[in-house]
């Protein structure tokens, strides 16, 4: 196997680990996955907590991979110092930052569907980033130390967080590309196989074996939200794609998810449903985006593997639509 497309063993576990008490009750929660390391974005996040009704009653996790273009090393400290104030989880990033293992490469697990240049750039710009780390081994110990999953709850509803599916740090069973039923324009867009399809009834097993209504995750890079009916009850699936990068057809936002027991739909809104007594929205990260665009160009210049993989999806967005993120069961807010 290449490394960048393994799915190693320590990555791997059960549904059932989301199967205990809640750790922390809120009025509110952010799930901030995919940051990498954009430091314009999680500025922004911590201003819309502070704009918040009740400020003080909102907790905001961060599910993994808030780190990646910061090899900087001011924005490598900046980012891991703020994140790790707050309720942080590892994604397969933070976990190769702590323990480096060259057969992982980046810790991605890719299926077979992404470019194999996407992949090696990929391992790449992991490289460059453990080479920054090594300079602050407490960062990394803290890293080290992060959990894989943790269950909160809001108005009464558990939420599991996770950075990947509910079987791998790094799974690709909640891409959106991935999830049943299919959209075939989406898949043939990104050459996605039916063989990697994840059934309806492989989600609704997740939730009886998690004990979880709903699962929050990132990790796939394309956000969508998905009610599922099953047992009398509506669950839901909540990938916010990324956070520190733009993840829809010509626009410059990165997207988080929130979860509140104020059901009102927040202004930032793109799209979301009341699922009994919480409101779950998909809300805009509106950063600096000229400002953004300038650290990113000094710490990955033209011809660079960051460059070369992601500097037009940061300029322009993906190939994806908001339409294509509203899955069965969600409305959107706005255009």
């Amino acid at each position: 196997m290449v490394a960048g497309r393994v799915c190693p063993l320590h990555y791997r576990y059960t549904p059932e680990v989301f199967a205990h008490d809640a750790e922390f009750e809120a009025q509110t929660l952010y799930v901030v996955g995919g940051l990498y390391g954009n430091p314009e974005a999680l500025v922004e996040v911590l201003r819309m907590v502070r704009l918040e009704p009740s400020p003080h009653s909102v907790r905001v996790v961060f599910n993994g991979d808030f780190n990646w273009f910061n090899i900087d090393p001011h924005d490598f400290r900046f980012i891991n110092e703020a994140v790790l104030a707050h309720d942080a989880m590892l994604g397969n990033v933070e976990l190769e930052i702590a323990h480096p293992q060259p057969d992982d490469g980046c810790g991605c697990a890719y299926p077979e569907y992404v470019s194999e240049g996407m992949v090696h750039r990929s391992n790449a710009i992991m490289d460059k980033l453990q080479h920054t780390a090594i300079g602050y081994p407490s960062v990394r110990s803290a890293l080290g130390r992060l959990p894989m999953q943790r269950v909160v709850s809001v108005g009464g509803e558990r939420i599991g967080i996770l950075h990947g599916d509910p079987e791998s740090l790094a799974g690709w069973n909640f891409a959106v590309e991935n999830m049943e039923p299919s959209n075939e324009k989406l898949r043939a867009r990104l050459g996605s196989s039916k063989d990697l399809s994840t059934p309806i009834k492989q989600v609704l097993d997740y939730f009886r074996r998690a004990q979880v209504n709903i699962f929050a995750s990132s990790h796939t890079c394309l956000p969508f939200a998905q009610i599922f009916e099953g047992d009398r009850q509506a669950r839901l699936v909540i990938n916010n794609g990324s956070a520190g990068m733009p993840n829809f057809r010509n626009t410059q936002f990165g997207v988080a998810t929130r979860i509140s027991a104020n059901t009102a739909i927040p202004q930032s809104s793109l799209y979301g449903v009341q699922l009994r007594t919480v409101r779950c929205d998909a809300i805009a990260i509106e950063y600096d985006h000229a400002a953004w665009v300038r650290r990113f160009r000094s710490q990955w210049p033209e011809g660079s593997p960051a460059d070369r993989s992601y500097f037009g999806r940061i300029l322009n967005g993906q190939d994806f639509s908001i339409t294509e993120a509203l899955r069965h069961g969600i409305h959107i807010s706005r255009h």
